[in-house]
């Protein structure tokens, strides 16, 4: 299910719209199951915990259902992205999940620093000493805003607690 457009291919769009609708509808399908395992009637005090998810759920899958539907009836054969497009993509949303879970690990500080760094020296290109100072001078910041004036604990990990911050 890979369209061509000229020297271009990559996913078509309606494989796309039809793989979304599956994913959402079976969230939806957990939501639903989750509830009835918590109750969906009324107790003596109102609604049972399930009650209101339930109809939640019930409406992604329904919602799903429709968008399934008309994903597979309209098929035009329209190009989604092009492989080096997704790749693109892809090149910031994998150090971004990297990121987000190394941070119960490392902290966030640390991986703000490589984070930051990855992104102005690798995919934007800077220079090593203006990529430095903004990869230290922001995750210093954001400590100092955050933990001294605001008085508000971030995540740390080992090598803040060596600090003793």
């Amino acid at each position: 299910m890979t369209e061509q457009s000229g020297s271009e291919s990559g996913p078509a769009h309606k494989t796309l719209e039809i793989g979304m609708a599956l994913l959402i509808g079976a969230f939806g399908l957990v939501v639903i199951f989750g509830s009835l395992k918590a109750g969906i009637n009324w107790g003596a005090e109102g609604p049972r915990a399930g009650f209101f998810p339930f109809y939640v759920g019930a409406t992604i899958v329904g919602a799903s259902a429709i968008n399934l539907w008309s994903a597979r009836r309209d098929g035009d054969g329209r190009l989604f992205a092009t492989w080096g497009q997704l790749r693109q993509v892809m090149s910031v949303v994998v150090p971004t999940a990297i990121y987000v879970g190394s941070m119960p690990f490392i902290g966030l500080y640390v991986a703000s620093i490589v984070f930051i760094g990855w992104f102005m020296r690798w995919l934007g290109g800077y220079r090593w000493l203006t990529t430095i100072a903004v990869a230290i001078g922001m995750p210093v910041l954001t400590y100092l805003v955050f933990e001294r004036w605001f008085l508000v604990p971030l995540p740390k990990g080992p090598f803040e607690e060596w600090l003793g911050l």
